[in-house]
């Protein structure tokens, strides 16, 4: 059969192992591969066809999701392939709506100021704002050690207390670190607009950040546009 290929040709058309080959036929990656009565694996171009997509997928998502798309695919089960694909446009849209809210804090901060809703504290303790930024309290501690936060202090009872623009500066370096923006780079950054009051630094930050999402989702797109073929191949309209 003309349509036949060996591990070794979808290995070296990939970049990969055979035993990668193999591993992702087993796990779902690849659809079912059929043996020749001596018990070779059959492999042929429908094959090659999945590794490419899963590839797609993988540069566009992670490989986590697309193992997940591939193997619920190949299993006929598309609602869960489709809701993997969601979850991970999901992810970044909130990342995108983090940048934006970022932004706006970023504005808040400069500002000097924090406009506070009718009986909202106008301090906040630790739980409170690692709540808010997404993070643990030991985390705020570490910033805090490091000298990207500066709460005040209960005279009372030494606990921290972060004003409103100290919370705003706290979602920055969240924000930044998701980005993985290493502490030492995060710390020049705040240090120069705390004492220059230039945003300048923060902004070319930020605006990296927007540079790497715009590239994800492009990737994203591309990945959808070649699963998308594959599954019209497979006979799904």
């Amino acid at each position: 059969m003309g349509d036949r290929l060996r591990a070794a040709d979808l290995a070296r058309a990939a970049g990969i192992s055979v035993q990668q080959v193999r591993t992702y036929a087993e796990t779902g990656i690849l659809p079912p591969v059929d043996r020749t009565p001596s018990g070779h694996r059959v492999y042929t171009r429908a094959h090659a066809d999945a590794l490419a997509v899963a590839r797609e997928l993988a540069a566009g998502h992670d490989w986590a999701t697309a193992r997940t798309v591939m193997a619920a695919v190949h299993a006929g089960d598309l609602e869960t392939a489709l809701a993997a694909l969601d979850a991970s446009h999901g992810r970044l849209d909130r990342e995108r709506g983090e940048l934006v809210a970022v932004r706006e804090a970023l504005g808040t901060v400069l500002a000097g100021r924090v406009p506070l809703p009718p009986g909202a504290p106008r301090t906040l303790r630790i739980g409170q704002v690692a709540r808010a930024v997404g993070v643990e309290p030991p985390v705020l501690r570490l910033w805090e050690a490091r000298g990207l936060l500066r709460p005040d202090r209960e005279p009372s009872t030494g606990y921290r207390l972060y004003s409103r623009a100290e919370l705003h500066v706290a979602q920055v370096v969240a924000l930044l670190r998701r980005g993985h923006h290493p502490l030492a780079t995060i710390e020049a950054v705040l240090a120069e607009l705390r004492a220059t009051g230039s945003p300048d630094r923060v902004l070319d930050e930020l605006a990296g950040r927007a540079r790497d999402l715009r590239r994800r989702s492009l990737r994203r797109l591309g990945a959808s546009a070649a699963l998308h073929a594959y599954l019209r191949r497979l006979g799904h309209h």
